[in-house]
């Protein structure tokens, strides 16, 4: 302790001029990791201002200073208890914990001596003992003999000099200086100074004391002068006591004439409100009674009036009001008139719905090529005049209102179902545009050849019997999706305004902002976003189109079924047309979608999908299950040509088209099914070399992908270059075995010798590899008899070799370069095991170059 005491007033307080006086070790409350050291200073000048400082224990800094001036309370927590926390309020409360209650209690006195002695009592000590605050002495000290006590009484009433008399005792002591150094001297000047003060002291008593008795006797003059105004006050209260009464009298009467007068006026503006609120005019009353609803200008005055009663009956009635028997009888005047007139009204809105949707459906007068939808204009034209009405039934009477939607959908769905029947009817045979038994015929076969594949395309050799309806197809399935959203949008129009649905328009253009999730601004085909809101509760305007419009689903799949059948592939081009439609009506800003109508579209687009894939998948089976004919002497396969045609067709049809995953997808397991296909020939019994017409297959499937350029078809152009090499290179190998076939054989055997650890240079001791068994091979091929069998080989590749593919000059060069690389081949392994014995082929590399170069030429 004494080093760190010593270590502070050297490093810290010092260099300052600063004393140090207490010191404590603390920590922040409920945190012991950081450990301070508050010490209490004093300046070493005066005046003196003591100061409370914060020092870091570790390394020892100054962290924080405060004047103890600052200093408003001190908390010792506990009175009772020896508790080791202690609060300090300076601007803001410091809460410190120290580990020895000792150190406290010595830290608090010396704070509080501090305080006493500079500050004057300014700071509040609270929870502190009293022993710890005055220096009580302990129960052990009070066994002190007698003397000592006297002078610790001494001591602690001693009382500390105000700064005038220390200024004072200074000036004496400056004075007197040179008698300081004899303390005698110095003695009796200061007595011989202090008695004439005490004789001046007398003296000024003596003088004053004639002043002190004049002022005795102006007391007691002020004393008796008070008395006096005493009584005068009293006489006045009591004669205000009786005047005190009368004021007080006159000012209850007062009140309750105020009080009657607010009760009159009160009771006037209620009657005044009530007969004024409550008060319907005969003009409207006559209206409502009469409800006659012929014309728009009576419509009108119907909604005006029905506005007004609902205003006098909405107005807000004190309780005690309604018990009044006018204001009762009044209340059911109006709710009689009210159900009056709403029976009236649902009655003649129930009688329009019955009528509209009883009316007969417009024969269709436009052209087999031109699809046009019945328009409703004029039976919304005909109700929205009772919007308003409407309106004020839907606040008045909400269970009423509530049946009408149903009652509209129930009559209006009857006459959309006929119509929308006849529309499709028209669309079918627009389509068709042949005999009339088509209709019956289509959904039971296949329009076309029966004997022609399912999969044959409209651009074979095939299907070249029908190529306008492969347009039509496209053409009417645009006109019928055209037709269809304004027919929708506009009755969910009129709902909405009609029967006061516009409150979901915001749920419906929510709907388009949930498809740009994920920064896409349109949801792709696969997933429509309509189709995601199946697992919410419908919208009430949806809930009406679905009821209205309850057969439209059935009838589109229906149509979308003939647009299959009537073209082999029509469902790819529904599948683009749908998906182009459903896309192009979100992409627009001219109209709100209707979230029916993309709930429908979202629906058929998802079974146009399944159609699209169960036939891509079925067309993968065929091609794949396929029997190659075992007469087949080479060509391209039919499932090369009829992949061919499907890419060349697809890609036409999807050319504008926004969206292509899933032909993508199409493209993708065709390849693989036409791969799958082709490498099937090497198990079958074909009359032709199988690499040959592998090589053919894959050469064609590389060089028609190479012309198209499909992104998601790069790898598997890549995999038919690779395949097509490999199967060339076999097919090459296979045929050179012919040309020199003993040759090859020795050679082989040769290679195998060397490649189970014979020597070089010992191979030619062995019987079947000895130099006179390869000069007798040798002489068994001359530069004659080796070109006459190159031209046997390069006529036999142009006879299997389809001339369509143009392979034979590849072909032939690369049998050229491997034919060489062989002949290079022996010549090393004659100079390697047969070194010395002269013996060399009977042609030479130039030679060979010269036979193929001929050859090649004389049959151009």
């Amino acid at each position: 302790m004494a080093s760190l005491w010593s270590s502070l007033e050297k490093d810290l307080f010092n260099p300052q001029k600063k004393r140090l006086l207490e010191t404590i070790r603390v920590w922040k409350t409920g945190k012991k990791k950081k450990m301070s050291i508050l010490c209490v200073v004093v300046d070493t000048w005066r005046p003196v201002q003591p100061c409370l400082v914060q020092v870091r224990a570790e390394p020892l800094r100054t962290r924080r200073w405060w004047p103890l001036a600052e200093l408003r309370l001190v908390d010792g927590k506990s009175l009772q208890q020896a508790s080791l926390d202690f609060d300090l309020q300076f601007d803001k409360v410091y809460k410190w914990t120290t580990s020895s209650f000792e150190e406290k209690k010595t830290f608090l006195r010396c704070l509080w001596k501090l305080s006493h002695r500079f500050l004057g009592r300014a700071v509040t000590f609270v929870n502190v003992p009293s022993c710890a605050l005055e220096g009580m002495p302990r129960p052990q000290e009070d066994r002190k003999d007698p003397e000592e006590a006297e002078s610790q009484e001494g001591l602690s009433s001693y009382q500390e000099m105000t700064p005038k008399e220390a200024g004072d005792v200074l000036k004496v002591l400056e004075e007197y200086e040179p008698l300081m150094s004899n303390s005698v001297a110095f003695a009796e000047q200061l007595s011989r100074e202090l008695h004439k003060l005490d004789e001046a002291n007398l003296q000024a008593i003596i003088s004053s004391e004639q002043e002190v008795t004049q002022l005795m006797s102006s007391i007691d003059e002020a004393l008796a002068e008070v008395a006096r105004v005493e009584e005068t006050l009293q006489v006045y209260d009591e004669l205000l006591g009786s005047v005190k009464q009368q004021m007080d009298h006159i000012h209850r009467e007062n009140s309750l004439l105020h009080r009657m007068v607010s009760n009159r006026s009160k009771l006037m503006d209620e009657l005044l409100f009530l007969t004024t609120r409550l008060d319907l005019s005969k003009e409207h009353w006559d209206v409502l009674s009469r409800v006659d609803l012929s014309s728009p200008a009576r419509v009108r005055s119907c909604s005006a009036a029905a506005e007004a009663l609902s205003a006098c009956m909405n107005t807000p009635l004190q309780p005690g009001s309604r018990k009044l028997q006018a204001v009762a009888e009044q209340l059911i005047l109006f709710e009689t008139l009210k159900q009056n007139f709403e029976n009236s009204l649902i009655s003649h809105i129930t009688n329009i719905f019955q009528l509209q949707g009883s009316s007969q459906v417009p024969a269709l007068g436009q052209p087999i090529d031109q699809l046009s939808a019945s328009s409703h204009g004029l039976h919304h034209k005909e109700l929205l005049p009772y919007t308003p009405l409407m309106a004020w039934l839907r606040n008045s009477s909400p269970a009423l209102f509530c049946d009408l939607p149903k009652v509209y959908a129930q009559n209006l769905g009857r006459l959309y179902e006929r119509e929308i029947r006849a529309f499709f009817e028209q669309a079918k045979t627009s389509l068709l545009g042949r005999r009339k038994g088509s209709l019956q015929e289509s959904p039971e076969k296949p329009l076309g050849n029966r004997h022609q594949p399912r999969w044959s395309l409209p651009g074979s050799r095939e299907s070249q019997e029908e190529p306008p309806a492969r347009g039509n197809v496209v053409k009417v399935l645009e006109q019928v999706l055209r037709q269809l959203q304004p027919l929708c949008t506009s009755e969910q129009r009129f709902l909405q305004e009609f029967f006061q649905l516009s409150h979901d328009a915001a749920d419906l253009q929510g709907l388009e902002a949930s498809a740009t999730k994920g920064g896409e601004t349109l949801a792709p085909p696969e997933d429509p976003p309509c189709t995601k809101r199946r697992s919410q509760p419908e919208e009430p305007t949806a809930r009406l189109l679905s009821e209205i419009f309850s057969c439209l689903e059935l009838e589109l799949r229906g149509f979308l079924d003939v647009c299959n059948k009537v073209h082999p592939f029509g469902c790819l081009q529904v599948l683009v047309t749908l998906s182009d439609s459903v896309f192009g009506m979100w992409g627009s800003s001219s109209a709100p979608p209707s979230s029916f109508l993309n709930t429908v579209l979202g629906n058929v687009l998802l079974l146009a999908k399944s159609s699209f894939n169960k036939c891509i998948g079925t067309l993968c089976k065929e091609i794949e299950e396929a029997k190659v004919p075992s007469r087949m002497k080479g060509g391209i396969l039919p499932s090369v040509s009829r992949f061919q045609e499907f890419v060349d067709f697809s890609e036409e049809v999807f050319r504008t088209a926004q969206r292509r995953g899933e032909l993508d997808k199409a493209h993708l397991r065709l390849a693989s099914s036409v791969f799958s296909s082709i490498n099937s020939l090497s198990s079958a019994n074909l009359k032709v070399n199988t690499h040959m017409a592998m090589m053919e297959n894959f050469h064609h499937i590389y060089c028609f992908l190479c012309q198209k350029k499909i992104p998601c078809l790069e790898d598997k152009k890549r995999e038919a270059k690779q395949k097509y090499s490999e199967h060339m290179e076999k097919y090459v190998l296979k045929c050179l075995d012919q040309p020199l076939e003993k040759l090859h054989h020795f050679f082989e055997g040769v290679k195998a010798r060397l490649a189970q650890g014979v020597k070089e240079e010992e191979l030619s001791f062995q019987l079947a590899y000895s130099k006179q068994e390869l000069r007798r091979v040798l002489e068994k091929y001359p530069g004659k008899e080796v070109r006459r069998a190159l031209e046997t080989l390069y006529r036999k590749i142009h006879k299997d070799l389809s001339p369509e593919e143009n392979l034979l000059p590849v072909v032939w060069h690369a049998m050229e370069q491997e034919f060489i690389r062989q002949y290079q081949e022996f010549e090393d392994l004659i100079r390697r095991c047969y070194a010395g014995s002269g013996i060399a082929m009977d042609f030479t590399v130039e030679d060979l170059l010269s036979y193929f170069n001929s050859i090649t030429l004389s049959n151009m």
